[in-house]
């Protein structure tokens, strides 16, 4: 009923799809919305801000045994400007850290990472993404692998 009356008339309101099932006497069908969430929650901000102003001036040196090439963004990154680092530095930084055949891809769930476009840029390439929640950052996954592995050893 709820797909035909949106089909029919796509500018229907939840108000009036409540008021149609209302009518129809349907039971045990609430009408609720999801509620709107920030991507990064204030705690959150707060402690990559800290990060961030305690490592400003950090030699790159310091960066060389990290995951891969640091790349310094100037401005507000977007989905192009996402897709050229890639472009430039994914397999370059695999190369140096000597992976082997079957390495995967781990970025977070950031919009302009999960963008139909960077999905099939990184499907044309052919680059195994890990697929995940989203709920932990990588560095809790890390930990909590580790935490995991380390403790039944």
């Amino acid at each position: 009923m709820i797909t035909r009356t949106v089909s029919k008339n796509p500018r229907t309101t939840r108000g009036d799809l409540v008021n149609d099932l209302q009518r129809a006497r349907t039971k045990g069908l609430k009408s609720c919305s999801a509620r709107r969430v920030p991507l990064l929650k204030p705690v959150h901000v707060q402690a990559r801000l800290k990060f961030a102003r305690e490592h400003l001036d950090d030699p790159e040196e310091d960066w060389e045994n990290g995951p891969g090439r640091l790349i310094r963004v100037k401005e507000r990154m977007n989905g192009a400007m996402y897709r050229q680092i890639l472009s430039e530095n994914l397999l370059p930084s695999a190369r140096a850290l000597k992976m082997k055949r079957g390495w995967v891809f781990q970025h977070d769930n950031d919009p302009k990472q999960t963008s139909q476009v960077t999905k099939e840029w990184l499907r044309k390439k052919h680059f195994k993404v890990l697929e995940w929640g989203g709920a932990l950052c990588p560095w809790d996954v890390f930990l909590y692998a580790e935490q995991t592995i380390g403790a039944s050893q």
